[in-house]
């Protein structure tokens, strides 16, 4: 589509405040909004926040579980996100209700998603204050913290925190992308806006754009039964229905996160949004927070 001089730079300033970690207010939908509801917690979205936080030593702070159905058992400091809560708040709680410690987050290392009803944040956090909780502390959220050296036996309530360390341990040696936390900027829905990126020759880059009412980067709502990745699928099915299995859409990472929290069923919704030459260079080897979908 031809765009005036003016629209060029809008955009342009657009993608630019996307790729330096900025956010903006969602003003609209492109797609998917009919189907979806707004995001409330405790009724059609749980939020869980956990923290990696390591010492000196690189041993990872562990938390000995106090539920009865993984009594005992070791797990990384986690839990849902409270209403009213944003997500670093959520952290530092559980952190020190848990583990005994004040702490700050670094960056989120990773968003992990069973659709819009299940999404994990997994921060990089470093402790700031407080003391490590023992068993005469014990209660209903933990027993004990402890750090771990990884190579010593321990009872893991699940495995699966073997890769997060793996992660947290890799981003603190070397950071593989910069420090990206939570904007506070509040959304009804779960929404991302997508930088699609077409590369052709010569390393040509087109950008997909929504024409209407002005020229601007799809949004796209969560919807329940489609991992949130779906939501880049979905834009370029919408706007290339002819050739769209001609296309192999790969989601490379998140520019940005955007929640708040506050007003609970109206701003507990996240988005995600997903000049040449950094387009490349993201599109190439991206160096973003990365996004799995657990489906």
């Amino acid at each position: 589509m031809e765009m005036t001089a003016m629209e060029r730079q809008q955009v342009e300033e657009q993608v630019e405040q996307l790729l330096s970690g900025q956010g903006s207010e969602v003003t609209l939908c492109d797609l998917g909004l009919e189907l979806s509801k707004p995001a409330t917690l405790r009724k059609n979205v749980t939020y869980i926040v956990c923290g990696i936080i390591f010492n000196e030593q690189e041993e990872v702070l562990m938390v000995q579980e106090a539920k009865p159905d993984c009594y005992k058992q070791w797990y990384l400091p986690a839990g849902r996100v409270e209403v009213g809560e944003s997500l670093e708040e959520a952290l530092r709680r559980e952190v020190k209700e848990e583990a005994g410690f004040d702490c700050q987050p670094i960056t989120l290392l990773l968003i992990q998603e069973q659709g819009p009803q299940w999404i994990r944040f997994i921060f990089l956090a470093r402790i700031t204050g407080g003391s490590m909780k023992t068993l005469t502390a014990a209660d209903q959220e933990s027993l004990q913290a402890s750090w771990w050296d990884r190579q010593s036996s321990l009872s893991l309530r699940g495995r699966d925190i073997l890769r997060l360390i793996d992660y947290g341990l890799r981003y603190h040696r070397s950071p593989w992308h910069g420090a990206s936390l939570p904007l506070d900027l509040s959304c009804r829905h779960i929404v991302q806006r997508t930088l699609l990126l077409f590369v052709g020759a010569e390393n040509r880059v087109w950008i997909l754009l929504v024409q209407a009412p002005t020229p601007h980067l799809p949004t796209a709502a969560a919807l329940k039964t489609h991992a949130v990745t779906w939501a880049a699928n979905m834009a370029v099915q919408e706007a290339l229905p002819a050739s769209y299995y001609d296309h192999d859409v790969a989601t490379l990472g998140i520019l940005s996160l955007q929640h708040n929290g506050r007003q609970h069923g109206r701003t507990d919704g996240v988005r995600a949004p997903a000049l040449r030459e950094e387009l490349l260079r993201q599109s190439q080897n991206p160096t973003l927070l990365p996004v799995q979908s657990l489906y």
